[in-house]
């Protein structure tokens, strides 16, 4: 199962136990994957319609404990070769599609308007609780995130930009920034951030998957620090190889052209230790002396051979 299925198990098997909570988590899936089917008998019944199971157990689940309700599920199998089936739950007993609809705000309590079918009813998403499962409900339905060892990716894409920027709204709540982005017929919604998706799924209450996520994520932060360091490291000692092999070529230059002579104490003790220890950091070689010094001591002699060097070349 890909990491993005196991999330959205997890959630599946999260139980509101506020009713309140319980229609704002419906709200989300219904107006993802629900529709009104109106009947020749001018009756009208509600239908769910998806590929996903867990999306359609979870709705069979929120149906019977918010509204103690029969539904009907009928499975339909697709060819073979996609090994595939589409979910479809039905409530056709009018008076509980009609609490259902005024529940979810898409009917008003006279029965006389219609809400927009297509948008997060803002009185169903008051509590902080009901903001929760309803991002739970829609992530559900149109969400996906990538296995943190790949990339740190998550997403919900819907059809309706006022619907994505409502759920974007519904995510500044949290403090999580969310970013949309219009991708063919969709608005994605997306979080690219670990930290923040991390904090999205602990809004979801999917607090396993937030344990896997952070797992892989410090890992990958001490792997990535690690490899910092080392490639630091080993600029490091490329710089001093570099360095150390330009000041032996001085030392080399000024033996080859009759300037040792001329050279000071320091300077031809120095130069001296320098051919001994091709490798020796400045801070080793400035405890070797007669006098010791420090690295930035031993660094100014070496460059004064430098400047020896060039002169005589420029002679």
């Amino acid at each position: 199962m890909s990491f993005s299925g196991k999330v959205k198990e997890e959630l599946a098997n999260q139980r509101s136990g506020a009713r309140h909570c319980q229609i704002a988590e419906f709200a989300a899936i219904f107006s993802l994957c629900g529709k009104i089917a109106p009947q020749k008998q001018g009756e009208l019944w509600l239908e769910i319609h998806t590929e996903n199971l867990t999306v359609a157990r979870k709705s069979y689940i929120l149906i019977s404990m918010a509204f103690q309700a029969e539904t009907q599920i009928r499975i339909r199998r697709h060819r073979a070769v996609s090994r595939t089936s589409s979910y479809y739950l039905v409530v056709q007993e009018q008076q509980t599609v009609y609490e259902i609809l005024k529940a979810v705000k898409i009917l008003n309590e006279q029965e006389d308007r219609w809400g927009d079918f297509s948008a997060v009813p803002e009185r169903l998403v008051q509590n902080t609780c009901c903001k929760r499962a309803y991002l739970r409900g829609a992530f559900m339905v149109a969400g996906s995130i990538t296995d943190p060892e790949k990339a740190y990716h998550l997403e919900i894409a819907v059809l309706s930009e006022k619907y994505c920027r409502q759920l974007q709204k519904l995510m500044a709540s949290f403090e999580i920034d969310a970013k949309i982005v219009e991708r063919k017929k969709y608005y994605v919604l997306y979080v690219k951030e670990g930290a923040m998706i991390v904090d999205l799924l602990n809004v979801m209450e999917a607090h396993v998957a937030l344990m896997d996520f952070e797992n892989v994520r410090i890992l990958k932060e001490v792997r990535n620090s690690v490899n910092r360091q080392v490639n630091c490291e080993t600029a490091n000692i490329q710089k001093t190889v570099t360095a150390a092999a330009r000041q032996i070529e001085d030392i080399r230059y000024i033996e080859s052209h009759g300037g040792v002579s001329v050279l000071s104490d320091g300077l031809r003790e120095i130069a001296e230790l320098r051919l001994d220890y091709p490798d020796a950091p400045l801070a080793e070689l400035g405890q070797m002396l007669a006098k010791p010094l420090g690295k930035s001591g031993v660094n100014h002699r070496l460059r004064k051979l430098s400047e020896i060097a060039e002169s005589m070349k420029m002679d």
